[in-house]
């Protein structure tokens, strides 16, 4: 089997090199970066030493994939992550790269008939309709409240798949959730199998701790290089939430998804931490005073951006009914472990 890995010097991409060596035999991994990101130069003697086979290129280019070998699967995990992207310009790089970039691969796919795995994101849900659901303000956290009215697709657990993808959902998610659709069109009219995982934040050790991977190792590693730190909006309480998962739970379903088929398996699934992996910018930071150090001043910005929401939890009960899967690091564990890695590498860090 050959396998495919967009993004692959990436932080996700990288993981996923590294967990499909260490799980499958037999098989050849190729990998695909145009290393726009900096730091992601630091992970290409990490692939070497994986055997895979590393092709600096860019999916936004038809020749680059074009070139690439015959493959079995396509694991797609590169994107211009950031909810903010092509607002300040640029519009077109976003475009290019999450969906242009993603037609290239599904064009691929039809001629190899390959399946095809998209790492999709929460951001495709609506704004306003994340900022309208009722959540009542405790101690360190905004919450959900049992016996509130919620609208279709939120509920106790958190965000199904089947709640409001209505516009406005940035630029970023429109790209991604147009990536889905033309992905879903590709399998229904040329019959290879496609997954859609949308995921919530995806943290763990290796990251860059650049704010567009993800608040959490942002949050520690700005306290490991004693940076400057502010709760923004939502009054300037930190008392907004989400969940986050480990790559290592992301390959765990690409894994199933690979082998086998759920019988009756919806395409699109939302995977995350849920509730059992989620905390507020408050109780991060509190975290963070606890492990790292308690003299840090944290500024305050009461006004809330655009694009923030108050609370994002994965409501991943669908995965858990077909594919008997649910995170399996917990939430401690994986902040440890992100802390204990920044602590490693600071001085490449304090560079990039």
């Amino acid at each position: 089997m050959t396998i495919l890995i967009t993004g692959a010097a990436g932080f996700v991409g990288s993981s996923m090199v590294q967990y499909f060596r260490e799980h499958f035999s037999g098989i050849d991994i190729i990998g695909i970066d145009n290393l726009s990101r900096r730091g992601s130069e630091f992970n290409l003697a990490r692939l070497k030493e994986l055997g895979c086979r590393f092709y600096h290129g860019d999916i936004r280019n038809k020749e680059d994939i074009d070139d690439l070998p015959k493959v079995d699967w396509i694991i797609d995990c590169a994107a211009i992550p950031t909810v903010t992207a092509g607002v300040q310009g640029g519009t077109l790089s976003l475009i290019n790269n999450n969906l242009t970039g993603t037609i290239y691969l599904l064009e691929k796919c039809r001629r190899d008939q390959a399946g095809f795995i998209i790492l999709s994101t929460s951001r495709v849900y609506s704004i306003p309709a994340l900022n309208a659901v009722p959540l009542q303000e405790g101690d360190t956290r905004l919450q959900i409240q049992p016996g509130d009215i919620f609208e279709p697709g939120f509920s106790i657990h958190g965000i199904a798949e089947q709640f409001s993808t209505a516009a406005p959902v940035s630029l970023y998610g429109a790209t991604k959730l147009a990536s889905e659709t033309m992905a879903l069109e590709y399998h229904y009219t040329f019959g290879f199998p496609v997954w859609i995982n949308r995921c919530g934040v995806i943290a763990g050790p290796g990251q860059f701790g650049k704010i567009d991977q993800g608040i959490f190792s942002f949050w520690i590693y700005q306290y490991l290089l004693e940076r400057p730190l502010s709760f923004i909006g939502f009054g300037g309480t930190g008392k907004q939430v989400r969940d986050f998962i480990h790559p290592y739970d992301v390959f765990r379903l690409i894994q199933l998804q690979v082998q086998q088929s759920a019988a009756g398996a919806p395409r699109t699934l939302n995977i995350g931490g849920g509730n059992d992996c989620a905390m507020s910018l408050l109780e991060l930071d509190l975290f963070c005073k606890e492990q790292i150090t308690a003299n840090k001043i944290i500024g305050k910005v009461a006004e809330t951006r655009g694009f923030d929401i108050p609370l994002y939890i994965t409501d991943y009960r669908k995965a858990l009914q077909y594919w008997n899967w649910q995170p399996s690091i917990n939430a401690v564990e994986l902040l440890q472990q992100i802390i204990e890695y920044g602590h490693n590498n600071l001085q490449q860090l304090k560079n990039l």
